[in-house]
């Protein structure tokens, strides 16, 4: 079978907006949210497919996200407990090759050592973004 889709697991303003991105890149994409309100959070320019139910039900992740076709699945619900699980399903049950899981907690990183799974902490990602944006600045001021 052919590893093609990528998945996209949470419609809140992270995920819908990772969706909507890959969609625009012409991959395949899938978005699944347990609240179909979420998905209103998608940009005009998705052409993808969302699927309203739950990740964290086996039957969901196979007949509804095809999760067993995903090159790819990015995690990204408000819950760390969640999708860690749903990560560790990904990774153990159903080999996909690339997994991200969106975390609050950096502590939940030594639950995923040892397995393939890439952590997205948006704290860190913010406070680099933030530290790399102040560096430039102060770097343009003293060279005035």
């Amino acid at each position: 079978m052919k590893k093609n889709k990528i998945v996209v697991i949470g419609s809140g303003r992270l995920g819908a907006s990772i969706a909507a991105m890959l969609s625009n890149e012409g991959n395949d994409v899938l978005i699944i949210d347990k609240d179909g309100t979420s998905f209103r959070k998608l940009s005009d320019t998705y052409s993808g497919y969302d699927v309203i139910g739950d990740a964290t039900d086996l039957s969901i992740l196979e007949n509804e996200a095809l999760i067993k076709e995903a090159k790819e699945v990015i995690i990204t619900t408000d819950s760390d407990n969640i999708n860690l699980f749903i990560a560790h399903l990904c990774f153990h049950i159903y080999d996909v090759p690339n997994i991200y899981a969106r975390f609050s907690d950096t502590d939940k990183g030594k639950l995923i050592e040892n397995t393939t799974i890439q952590a997205i902490y948006p704290f860190i990602l913010s406070l680099e973004q933030f530290m790399s944006m102040r560096g430039e600045n102060h770097h343009e001021n003293n060279h005035r």
